[in-house]
């Protein structure tokens, strides 16, 4: 992939993270206030507005030319050719209740998950950088991460409970030792360093924004992302998909957890 593009990638990821960061400084208690309803059906928080807003201001004065895909405002047609799939606050909630664990995630492809071709996820908090390139590998702020080589014999998951429980997930929040941090791109990302042996959601409830530049992360990383189908994960570039997501460190993993389903 052309550097410019890289580079424009990165520009946006940090016109976000400093806005975002400004306002929590400055506007804490206004960071979960409910503006308008997003492109996508949900609503829509100031934090995600601000950080949103900074990506445009960026794109819309760039010469080079990329199209956009996020949560708020939907696809932006800028006459590009790749499209820049762009959740700019993942893990809200968490941001707005003073958590401090959510990302940008930025993802460049031409239409769907398996032709992406670069991703990038920021810890907004920490400023750890996640990054990936197709068949070059995946980084942690520049140095090469890779997928624990066998699970440990206390696993160490991260798995979506609360409102989004499943009976499956149930059954295995009851094995090893679990996590469910709220963010969905960060959470694979600890996949892909070996941090967690895997992730977790069962139901469909997953868009494209939330994990285009993840799921290229874990599997540079040496992981596997699947559907609880068993498939390998692919979305087209849309607001309307929705889907389930076991990212792990080994197929042997995945086979493991999936039959009992």
């Amino acid at each position: 992939m052309e550097e410019k593009i890289k580079h424009l990638a990165y520009k946006v990821v940090e016109k976000i993270s400093r806005a975002v960061k400004k306002e929590s400084k400055n506007n804490f208690y206004k960071l979960g206030k409910t503006i308008g309803v997003g492109a996508d059906g949900t609503p829509t928080s100031y934090i995600d507005k601000v950080a949103e807003d900074a990506a445009l201001n960026i794109l819309e004065k760039s010469e080079i030319k990329v199209n956009l895909l996020s949560e708020e405002k939907g696809f932006v047609d800028f006459g590009g050719t790749y499209v820049f799939v762009l959740d700019p606050v993942d893990g809200t909630r968490n941001a707005y209740r003073g958590i401090p664990f959510y990302s940008v995630s930025l993802a460049i492809g031409t239409s769907k998950i398996s032709d992406i071709e670069y991703g990038v996820v920021k810890n907004i908090p920490s400023g750890d950088i996640f990054t990936a390139e197709l068949r070059h590998g995946a980084f942690l702020n520049k140095t090469p991460i890779r997928v624990c080589e066998m699970p440990s014999a206390e696993m160490l998951s991260s798995i979506s409970l609360g409102k989004n429980h499943t009976s499956k997930a149930g059954l295995l929040s009851k094995k090893g030792n679990v996590r469910s941090l709220g963010s969905a791109s960060l959470e694979m990302c600890m996949v892909a360093m070996s941090a967690l042996d895997y992730y977790f959601v069962g139901k469909n409830i997953l868009r494209v924004v939330d994990i285009a530049a993840a799921t290229l992360i874990v599997r540079e990383a040496g992981g596997f992302v699947k559907t609880i189908n068993g498939d390998d994960l692919d979305m087209e570039f849309n607001l309307i998909e929705r889907t389930s997501v076991i990212a792990a460190c080994s197929e042997k993993l995945i086979s493991d957890i999936l039959p009992k389903a």
